[in-house]
């Protein structure tokens, strides 16, 4: 099988389950023109998401890594009226595109932008009182996964829904010669969630036009 023929079924799935959406095709578009990397949740992946919210019945959000706001967008949708998206972004220009983007989709009333190093950003939203959120979406550097994860439990509460994506990395993460930073990252970062006691989790592994990868999904217990 190859990327391929995986980017081909997502394609199919788009057709059958997701329909064109301009907002989301908009925010892709403006992305690629701005020059940002094509890293975001693919459009079945952005859907997953947007589900998980809705069968959380999430009222509050998380998203550490915010980009051009693709994902912030699948999101941002899933909330009620009186919702509240908090999205992080270490790259200021990324976060301008993300801005009009939201804002495109009609979402910019739901969503808060912070700008700057997520593992300064955290420590501010427990000092501020933020958490806890009922969803918390992690995209963003993967060699500070593990340094993210404290401060992620810290706005959790029971029943908070933990997402981290690209776990897998073409299979690489299991390979304990590999000592790439982002490698060992999505490494400790499972280590650590395995030996959470307040968090039951697992890792999915999946393959798409994103290639092979994985996503661990957590839920927060106590």
């Amino acid at each position: 099988m190859s990327d391929d023929l995986w980017t081909e079924v997502d394609h199919y799935i788009e057709g059958l389950l997701l329909g064109d959406d301009e907002a989301l095709e908009a925010a892709r578009r403006s992305s690629a023109e701005a020059g940002l990397p094509a890293i975001a949740v693919s459009p079945p992946q952005g859907k997953m998401l947007e589900l998980l919210a809705r069968v959380r019945g999430a009222h509050t959000i998380l998203e550490l890594g915010t980009l051009g706001g693709y994902s912030t967008i699948w999101m941002a949708r899933a909330l009620p009226a009186d919702g509240r998206l908090v999205t992080l972004e270490l790259d200021p220009d990324y976060a301008e595109v993300a801005r009009a983007n939201i804002a495109r989709a009609g979402l910019g009333h739901l969503v808060e932008q912070r700008i700057g190093p997520a593992i300064e950003t955290l420590p501010e939203l427990v000092a501020e009182g933020a958490g806890p959120f009922d969803l918390i979406f992690l995209d963003a550097d993967k060699a500070s996964y593990p340094d993210y994860l404290p401060w992620t439990l810290e706005l959790s509460a029971p029943g908070t829904l933990i997402v981290a994506d690209n776990l897998v990395r073409d299979g690489r993460v299991i390979d304990r010669a590999n000592d790439e930073p982002s490698i060992v990252g999505r490494r400790r970062f499972t280590e650590l969630l395995g030996a959470e006691p307040r968090v039951s989790a697992t890792l999915i592994q999946t393959v798409g036009s994103k290639g092979y990868d994985g996503f661990a999904l957590g839920l927060v217990e106590r």
